[in-house]
């Protein structure tokens, strides 16, 4: 399938953020993503957590208030060009799932619950590409509910990190009643200090030769010293300038009473815990200067996805670095994948199928037998675990988990649970996925370098055919026999197989 964009294609991703939510619509332009529109609402999700940790009825009534105006815009871009991601408020959310099915009845697309890892790396990204090249950099995004850092080269992260700190979570545990006092600033950027102290030494070893912020925070707290003469000659936030910008949040006695210049209204509650955390992480990492990049998350996810069109898919790289990383047979795992994808394309149309579940079917079938490297009893088992909890760059929560699922019912009798969980994760399209897997691991069991010969594959959804070359099967009796068992197999998750 030939999934390169024309040039002028109109792409566009949306960052469903605990401050904010964010949608930007971009144009290819000879490679680059250049945005021609956006919309930005400050909808606090991560402010709507009642005391079960369920997001609220309110807070989600403004989310999907916020979704619907956002889809209006949508209108002009292909479904298959937009790319939702939600982080660190959707992360802890115990209801986060109710609300992720309402958010998609709206935008009419998968919102991908993203890891704070996998947030980081797509911030880096977006930075990345809107910066030019100066060496080892990092970066730190504060957002509502997380803090992000990264150090990288170019457009490589050498370290991603994710801290639970952010400015709507220490608004609502250090500021909840609005009043500022130099005692709350100072025990919010301890707590902060706390948390940046887990990844200080490593940072500080892995060293960087810039600084830069990304998001909100740092873009307000920049904003306000540069409008009142407090950055340095080249416009950087420095020590001095967080010094008298502390002085002024300490003049006030309620962040409603908070009027600096170059404070917007809407960043006034949230200003001094955005304050504490940026004066944490200068205080830990020693930083003495820090520059702004407008890229951030979203962009990211925009670079993201095109180089998923473009053959760079950054979720190839990650499945084959798990092969190396558990020694996986990776002659083995190419031959299975191989297979998989000539019985896919046999049955792509009258199962439905798509490139998404094409891109599944590969990876699954690459990482199949990754769970050897604990064990071969029960590897399949192993391998789902494996691959559910492992940190993979690329890959959303969803992703993982109908990747886990694929991998834990590769082989061997399954559950009907294990079917409607399939069903249930990527509706019957990844269950119809998971059946080409067992085909194509079964067709390798002998691990023979011998190619398999011309084998046809049918199927309306109900009926599997595999149709073989005229006495093939009798000079092969152990695939027979393992055909045999397989009919057995489907049959429990109602599905015939023939063989011919």
């Amino acid at each position: 399938m030939n999934r390169s964009l024309p040039e002028d294609s109109l792409l566009a991703a949306i960052d469903l953020g605990s401050n904010s939510f964010h949608l930007a619509i971009a144009r290819l332009d000879h490679g680059e993503v250049r945005r021609v529109d956006s919309l930005s609402e400050k909808v606090q999700l991560g402010a709507g957590f009642d005391k079960d940790n369920n997001l609220t009825v309110d807070a989600q009534a403004r989310a999907l208030a916020c979704l619907a105006r956002f889809a209006q815009r949508l209108q002009a871009i292909p479904l298959k060009r937009l790319r939702i991601v939600a982080t660190n408020a959707l992360r802890q959310a115990n209801n986060a799932s109710a609300f992720i099915e309402q958010a998609e009845r709206i935008l009419k697309k998968r919102i991908e619950i993203v890891a704070g890892r996998e947030e980081a790396r797509l911030i880096y990204l977006g930075v990345s590409h809107t910066m030019a090249d100066a060496g080892r950099r990092l970066v730190v995004d504060i957002g509502g509910g997380s803090t992000e850092f990264i150090i990288g080269e170019n457009f490589e992260p050498l370290a991603t990190e994710s801290l639970q700190m952010g400015c709507v979570a220490y608004t609502q545990r250090f500021f909840q009643d609005g009043h500022i006092t130099a005692k709350a600033i100072d025990k919010a950027t301890m707590a902060a200090r706390q948390e940046v102290m887990a990844i200080a030494n490593q940072y500080r070893d892995l060293g960087w030769q810039s600084v830069v912020g990304s998001s909100g925070t740092i873009k307000a707290a920049r904003q306000i010293m540069a409008q009142n003469g407090w950055t340095d000659s080249d416009g950087f936030m420095t020590r001095e300038g967080l010094k008298l910008l502390r002085e002024k949040i300490l003049s006030f006695k309620h962040v409603a009473d908070l009027n600096i210049n170059g404070l917007k209204d809407d960043r006034r509650a949230i200003l001094p815990a955005g304050y504490a955390i940026v004066q944490a992480v200068f205080d830990e990492l020693e930083l003495e200067t820090m520059t702004y990049s407008d890229g951030a998350l979203r962009e990211g996810v925009l670079y993201d996805m095109l180089g998923r069109f473009s053959h760079e898919d950054i979720r190839d790289r990650s499945a084959q670095a798990l092969l190396a990383r558990h020694h996986v047979d990776s002659q083995q795992a190419h031959r299975v994948a191989k297979t998989a994808e000539i019985l896919l394309q046999q049955v792509i149309y009258p199962l439905h199928l798509d490139e998404e579940d094409q891109d599944l079917l590969r990876r699954s079938a690459l990482l199949h037998e990754i769970g050897l490297a604990i064990s071969h009893s029960s590897y399949h088992k192993h391998g789902a675990y494996l691959v559910q909890y492992s940190d993979v760059a690329g890959f959303s929560h969803a992703d993982q988990e109908k990747l886990s699922l694929l991998v834990g019912c590769h082989r061997r009798k399954v559950r009907e649970e294990q079917k409607l969980q399939l069903i249930k994760s990527g509706s019957l399209s990844l269950f119809y996925v998971c059946v080409l897997l067992r085909l194509a691991v079964l067709l390798h069991h002998s691990r023979s370098a011998t190619p398999l010969p011309d084998i046809k594959l049918y199927s309306d959804g109900l009926q599997f055919t595999l149709q073989f070359p005229e006495g093939w099967l009798a000079t092969h009796p152990l695939t027979q026999a393992d055909l045999d068992e397989e009919c057995d197999y489907l049959q429990a998750w109602g599905i015939g197989l023939t063989v011919k």
